[in-house]
């Protein structure tokens, strides 16, 4: 039998008799022992210890921050004159300026000019290059609907040989096409440059252990399409044993490498032995293969490829834009992918083996060159790690008369707090900065891209700083559920949102039920540390491969527990230097997750999740429980300046106008014209059209409007009425009978398109269906619509098909014209702040047919 005494009561042995005595009780913030009063010793009484806490808390911050900050920084870029033996950013930048010069999309003049200056190169680097020239038609795998993408592509392939042939090869990839619009320096003329350096390098080394293929993808913007055609049909796919990928999202940062092949024990191993400052989590890989998104690594990877894809996702701004100059690209990140490429590669091409499978490692960096990993169910020796200094701390802390249950409880409700409110601010912030979510509404924040962090981080301490004195000091219930409901309900004028007033709510009910009688440091702090345990236990039986990112930093606040006695030490030094010496290079590693989630995702109540994660560390410094006082009201002004400060910035974005010569607007117009002049628009994608482009909507007399066309785009888009351009050639489609029941579409596009986009449906079901004589499972299903989207279209495309029986064959089509028709009036000069985007200043000529058999 056992019996839970409250802590106000709980016997202590006296040091003079050994008999029991009861505990002093608590009021107003002091101990009352003996008639006389004394500070607490708990660490959360006396204004000196306070008063150093705070200062403490401060110092943390700050050095956090400035660990993060340079633990982010690339590397300093290399000099084209650094010794040859080793990777320089100067001298692949020099390639970089020629690459990407202007943009060069799949089939264009400029991407055949790419072509031949690659050539030159690997042909000088002794690589015998090679052009693989093939028409990729592929699905797209995400799509629910029949949704095909295709070209023309050159692929560029060369060998550099190595002492045993016949070992399984080691191959560098990169991509040299750009999307319209861009010059691509970053995405991926750099890559391609990087390949070209490491090339130069592995020769200067001598004769490697096994082949090296280089690589270098044409139409990877359009879909994959190089890729696709090697891995499906050149002779050298068979041959590769690893690959390695370079891919850019952006133009700076560190490079991230974020996708692995499968069974990647071996892969890892490498990665640590060879890497120089990686960057690099199973967090990551794991996010990756839940994004929509792809690279030439998704191919590689399904023709069980091993190897490993790094890219840099900062400056996003210049991603598939027109700034993404060599001028804009950061040195530094060339530097570093060039450093990681090349240890990787200098490892495997001299190895007499590659990496071997093995269960998928749990991996992540710390700071420098340290990647710790190890086995999934590793983890749970870490948890037990946890949950045994946890219960180390609550014994000692029992012990002395400083837990309560209720005072738990009410810690596990402040940690639900913190992630709800921190979330509710950060998504009314999103809100309020910017009007939708999306790439091209998000561009006005990527243009003040620190602005916009350093108020989602202001936010984020706020909330931190904020919850642990509601905690301390109680009677803060309507304060603390004021806050959530205002959180929520102020994004509502800017129109309805279900997260944003779900996100309140929350907020406002945890904070009325959490924040009642005052709590000491040691109970509140340990219902934060539960909650902790609690979801690493969850993640490590759903997503183990996520789970380090709690466990770690809860493993350090438990060790910090112990050492402090869950914040009670007797010394009152003890706590604030502790932790400042746990908590910074912790919540700095916090930082940093936190900086890639932000750079990675529009999703800023994510962040939220970092807020809590810094306050298992942070809680003993930030717990304020002295009596009511100036110093008192000071913390918890410096935390309500915090959420002021964040908003106001938020405000600020979305006030001030956000565009610059460095970072100018976006503007998109097209002119859309029927087939035999029968109508015409002017046409915009913008989500938001700027001043620039509604005066060229408007020019023609018509006012802009929404209006949607799926054979034009997947979302609406601005039109206004416009005047036709004669002799616009749309393509041309013929339907002629073959032997038997068998059916030919043959598709001409204009001799100047540089894009083709095709919806087709069938009121019957279409059988041995064949394009340009490859098989393709279309019109697979009567009355739906398939739709094909072609860059670099060839002359002309030709699909065969049987059908079921007698029927029609409704044929739209669309054809990209690279330029702005010669005919009309040519488009008004842009300012120094605005620039085109994508396929804009184009013409798209639309025809519809029926083909019956």
């Amino acid at each position: 039998m056992c019996c839970v005494i409250p802590w106000r009561a709980r016997p202590r042995p006296d040091p003079r008799t050994g008999q029991g005595r009861r505990a002093p009780a608590l009021k107003a913030g002091v101990l009352v022992s003996g008639g006389r009063q004394d500070k607490l010793r708990d660490g959360s009484g006396g204004k000196e210890i306070q008063m150093n806490r705070l200062a403490v808390l401060g110092v943390t911050l700050v050095a956090a921050l400035v660990l993060a900050t340079a633990a982010g920084r690339p590397p300093s870029p290399r000099p084209a004159t650094a010794p040859p033996e080793v990777f320089s950013a100067g001298r692949a930048l020099t390639d970089v300026g020629v690459i990407a010069r202007e943009p060069h999309p799949i089939g264009s003049v400029e991407n055949a000019r790419a072509r031949d200056y690659i050539l030159a190169r690997m042909t000088a680097l002794g690589l015998s290059p090679q052009v693989q020239a093939d028409f990729g038609l592929q699905r797209v795998a995400r799509a629910q609907e029949p949704i095909f993408v295709g070209g023309q592509v050159e692929n560029i392939v060369g060998v550099l040989p190595g002492r045993d042939r016949s070992a399984p090869a080691l191959a560098l990839m990169a991509h040299y096409d750009s999307v319209p619009g861009s010059p691509g320096a970053a995405d991926d003329a750099a890559g391609v440059a990087a390949a070209l350096e490491v090339a130069r390098i592995l020769k200067a080394r001598g004769t490697p252990a096994r082949d090296v293929i280089f690589l270098i993808t044409d139409g990877e913007e359009a879909g994959l399409l190089g890729a696709e055609a090697f891995f499906a049909r050149h002779p050298l796919a068979g041959r590769i044993g690893f690959l390695v990928n370079m891919e850019a999202r952006g133009g700076g940062g560190l490079v991230q490498m974020f996708q692995t092949g499968a069974q990647n024990q071996g892969t890892i191993d490498l990665l640590r032995r060879a890497a120089s400052q990686p960057s690099a989590s199973s967090l990551s890989v794991m996010l990756y293969s839940a994004m929509p998104n792809d690279t030439d690594f998704t191919v590689s990877r399904a023709a069980r490829i091993d190897g490993l894809n790094f890219a840099f996702i900062g400056r996003q701004f210049d991603y598939h834009a027109a700034t993404s100059t060599p001028a804009n690209l950061d040195a530094g990140s060339l530097q570093h992918m060039g450093d990681q490429v090349t240890a990787v590669a200098l490892d495997l091409s001299q190895s007499p083996t590659l990496p071997s499978r093995g269960p998928d490692r749990v991996f992540s960096h710390v700071f420098g060159d340290l990647l710790i990993a190890y086995p999934a169910a590793a983890g749970w020796l870490i948890l037990a790690a946890c949950a045994g200094l946890l219960a180390l701390a609550v014994r000692n802390a029992r012990r002395s008369g400083l837990l309560d249950a209720p005072g738990v409880v009410r810690g596990v409700g402040a940690a639900v707090y913190i992630l709800l409110l921190s979330g509710a601010l950060m998504h009314l912030a999103r809100r309020v900065a910017t009007e939708g979510a999306g790439f091209l509404e998000q561009r006005s924040l990527l243009a003040r891209v620190t602005t916009w962090e350093t108020a989602l981080l202001l936010l984020g301490l706020g909330v931190l700083l904020l919850t642990p004195r509601f905690t301390a000091r109680g009677r803060s219930r309507l304060q603390a559920g004021a806050l959530g409901l205002a959180a929520g309900a102020a994004a509502l004028p800017l129109g309805w949102d279900l997260a944003a007033v779900a996100l309140g709510i929350a907020a406002a009910v945890a904070g009325f039920m959490t924040f009642g009688p005052p709590v000491r440091v040691a109970p509140a702090w340990t219902g934060v540390l539960l909650t902790a345990l609690a979801a690493a236990l969850v993640l490590q039986v759903l997503a183990p491969a996520a789970a380090f990112l709690v466990a770690w930093p809860l493993l350090a606040a438990c060790l910090l527990a112990v050492l402090t006695t869950l914040g009670a030490a007797p010394r009152p030094w003890i706590t604030p230097l502790a932790g400042l010496l746990v908590a910074a290079p912790v919540t700095a590693w916090i930082l940093g997750y936190a900086h890639g989630v932000f750079l990675g995702l529009d999703l800023p109540a994510l962040l939220a999740l970092f807020a809590w994660l810094a306050a298992l560390c942070l809680w003993p410094l930030a717990h304020d429980a002295t009596e009511p006082g100036q110093k008192q009201v000071q913390a918890g002004l410096v935390a309500v300046g915090m959420l002021a400060a964040g908003l106001s910035l938020a405000i600020f974005l979305r006030m001030s106008p956000p565009w610059s010569e460095r970072h100018p607007q976006v503007t998109i117009v097209q002119h859309l014209q029927d087939a035999g002049a029968a109508g015409a628009l002017l046409i915009s994608a913008e989500p938001r059209l700027s001043k620039w482009t509604a005066g060229v909507l408007a020019r023609d007399g018509g006012r802009p409007s929404l209006t949607t066309d799926d054979l034009v785009s997947r979302r609406d888009f601005w039109a206004a009425p416009a005047r036709p351009a004669p002799m616009m050639m749309s393509a041309e489609t013929t339907l002629t009978a073959l032997e038997g029941d068998r059916q030919r579409l043959v598709i001409r596009p204009p001799a100047d398109a540089s894009g083709l986009s095709l919806n087709l449906r069938s009121n019957t079901l279409a059988t041995a269906l064949t394009v340009n004589g490859r098989p393709v499972r279309l019109l697979a299903a009567p009355g739906v619509w398939n739709r094909i989207r072609l860059q670099a279209p060839p002359e002309t495309l030709v699909i065969e098909f049987t059908p079921a029986g007698p029927g029609a064959l409704e044929v739209r089509t669309l054809s990209r014209l690279g330029k702005w028709p010669a005919q009309l009036s040519p488009l008004p000069a842009r300012g120094p702040r605005e620039m085109a985007f994508g396929d804009s200043d184009t013409a798209l000529v639309r025809a519809a047919a029926t083909h019956r058999w």
